[in-house]
Order: structure tokens, then sequence, then C-alpha cells
């Protein structure tokens, strides 16, 4: 046990103390005048120490049995997303939630990790050879479409994209053949180019059919993104506000509890998916860069483990747990500042959010757990 100890990436834990600093301190401000919201700082530091205990609970479990398990994992997943579609809580129009008491659970964000540990399992039985269509990407493809499609009709396109973007990641590394890339990129493609002229050309029945099911906002973030000019005020809100209060920050900020635009309520969610706004309003571009910088090297230690990994699945299940944190990463802070559409993808390790982080620690853990127990790899089926 103190031998797997010894082994934890010190690097990657002092980065997750500075994002438990930083996002305690952030939500904090983002609450501070917002009564219905006291005391999310204080819930959010109780989940940063249960998911240091689960990280390092997690470090003494052999990854290898987790990875044998995929089908089991697999099956729990699914089942969890079927039984919230019907049962579950709706929260911002998508029924995606397990109330159990004032703690919610999303088995949305529970699917991530299963689905990049069995994408490791049926990616590792090639060894590292090429992967073939028929054997390989079509099971693959299929395993990732059944969790992408239940997700997608909660609705949650933010978490379904996620999903999308893991495969693509682990399959870059997986040794695909080109003329397989060159197809897929053709089709993602077309199918964007497809998506935006069926959704201009009906626009209006998109919009009448999405009021009808109360999720209108959807049609407006989409709106919003493709034809910003054509857009109402109410459609436009929070990205203008984001990029308002974002620009208004300068070069070192208004101060710490200081911002107008989140104190004013103007930028919805500041202490969730908005949370970047306050980052950017209250410690301008210096407190920015220094979070991404922290990002920058939290992925840096995550490849060089993955590098030095003997064992491939290993490997497989960091670069899935890195595609995934790097599109949450561009995708909060994108849509903030009007690269991006806006979804309700969190910021990893600062928004708050009980299930998001404890699963984000939970991925660190497995991390930590492939790298402690690569010195007695042994290679299983």
């Amino acid at each position: 046990m103190l031998n797997k100890l010894k082994k934890l990436d010190w690097g990657i834990l002092i980065i997750l103390v500075f994002f438990m600093v930083i996002s305690i301190i952030v939500i904090h401000s983002a609450t501070a005048n917002f009564p219905l919201y006291a005391g999310n700082d204080m819930k959010q530091l109780k989940f940063y120490i249960l998911g240091f205990v689960i990280a390092i609970a997690a470090t003494l479990f052999d990854y290898r049995i987790v990875l044998k398990s995929w089908h089991v994992l697999y099956g729990i997943g699914i089942t969890m997303l079927v039984l919230v579609y019907f049962f579950g809580a709706t929260i911002n129009g998508a029924r995606g939630w397990f109330k159990l008491g004032s703690f919610s659970i999303q088995p949305a964000e529970i699917a991530k990790i299963i689905l990049i540990i069995g994408i490791a399992y049926l990616m590792g039985r090639r060894q590292g050879d090429r992967l073939t269509f028929s054997h390989d990407l079509l099971p693959i493809a299929a395993f990732a479409f059944v969790p992408f499609m239940l997700v997608m009709i909660q609705p949650d396109l933010g978490n379904a994209i996620i999903y999308l973007v893991i495969v693509l990641g682990m399959l870059w590394i997986g040794n695909v053949k080109y003329s397989h890339v060159i197809t897929g990129l053709a089709i993602v493609v077309a199918g964007l180019i497809l998506f935006v002229s069926l959704f201009n050309i009906f626009n209006q029945e998109i919009y009448d059919y999405l009021d009808d099911k109360g999720m209108k906002h959807w049609h407006g973030r989409i709106n919003t993104f493709i034809n910003p000019e054509q857009a109402s005020s109410d459609d436009r809100h929070q990205s203008e506000n984001a990029q308002i209060a974002i620009g208004s920050g300068g070069l070192s900020g208004d101060g710490y509890l200081q911002g107008d635009m989140k104190n004013g309520g103007f930028i919805p969610y500041p202490y969730s998916d908005s949370i970047f706004v306050v980052i950017g309003e209250e410690f301008g571009f210096q407190g920015s860069a220094i979070l991404l910088l922290l990002y920058f090297l939290l992925i840096y230690r995550m490849i060089i483990i993955a590098f030095k990994c003997y064992d491939l699945r290993a490997s497989f299940i960091v670069i899935g747990i890195v595609s995934m944190y790097v599109f949450q990463v561009f995708q909060n802070i994108g849509m903030m500042i009007g690269l991006m559409p806006i979804t309700g993808i969190t910021l990893p390790f600062i928004s708050y959010g009980g299930t998001s982080l404890l699963l984000n620690m939970m991925c660190i853990g497995l991390v930590f757990s492939i790298k402690a127990h690569q010195e007695i790899y042994e290679l299983a089926d």
C-alpha cells in the first residue's frame, strides 16, 4: 500500500489543491449576493475533501480489475440512463438527474468514465495493430451510440458532444487508418453543413417544436451562434453579457467580490456553467491565464503518464480522460467569449457541482492507479 502511495503524482495533487482554492473563493464570490445559493462554497469544499479520499482510494485499486469489468459497468451505466429518463428530475429543461434529498446524481456524468474504460478495452484487444473497420470501429461506434442517444433524448447536448469527443480523441491515438480518418472527417463536415442548412431552412418550425416541448432555450443557443445578427436580445443575453463582463476585467480585473455583471445578476449560473465569467471579470487576463496554465500543467502531467505506460489500454484510458478535460475547458471558456455555442458544460474542477467534481476526482484516481501499477504490469485479456 505504501509503495503505491509513494507513486502518486504529487505535481497533479498540488494542481488539484490550487483548483480547490480557486473554486471555493470564486464560488463564494459568485453566490455572495444570492441568499438562495449561500453555502455552495462550503458544499464544494466538502465535495473536494470526499473527492481527494476517492482519488487516493482509487490509487490503491488495480485499474485492470476495472478494465475486466467493463461490460458490467456498461450495463450499469445504460440502466441508469434509461431509468433517469423515466424517473429523473428535470433541471434546465433536461430530465437527467436523480434527486437524493439535497444531493443530485447525474448519470450522464458517470457514463463518461464508463465509456472511456469500455473503449480502452475494445481498442486494447488489437495490442497496437491498426484498427479495422468491421472488427474495431463498428463495435466501438455501436458501444458509444447507445449512451449518446440516451443522453440526447434527455436532452443533454453538452454531455452528448463530450461522448463524441472522447471517442474521437481515443481513436486518434489508436492507430486508425488514414482513409478512415479522412472519411470520418468528411462525414462530420458534411453533417455540420447539413445541420446548419436544415436549421436555417426550418428555423421557425424547429422553434415551434422546441417551444411546445418547453425547450426553446436550445433554439436560442444554437440560433445565437449560427445567426447572431438574427437572434433576439433575450437569446443573446448570456453570450453578450459574458463577453462584456470578461472584457471589463481588463488585465488585472475589477477585484475580488467586485464584479458588477455577476453582482447585478446579468450572468446566469455564475457559480456553475458561467464561473469563468467571474474569474475574467474579477481577476482579469492575469487570473484567467493562471487558470489556463494550471490546466495545461495538469494535461501535460497526464500525457507524460500515458507515454510511460506499458499497457496500451492504460494509455488509452488516460488519453480518453485528457480528451474529456481538454474539450470541456475549451467549450466552457469558448462559449463565454463567443467562440462556441452556449451549452451546459461546466468548467472542470472549478464549477460548482457534486457529481461532476467527484467524477473528475475519480478519473484522477484512475490515472494515479495506472501510474502506481505499471511496474507490476502483466498483460491480461
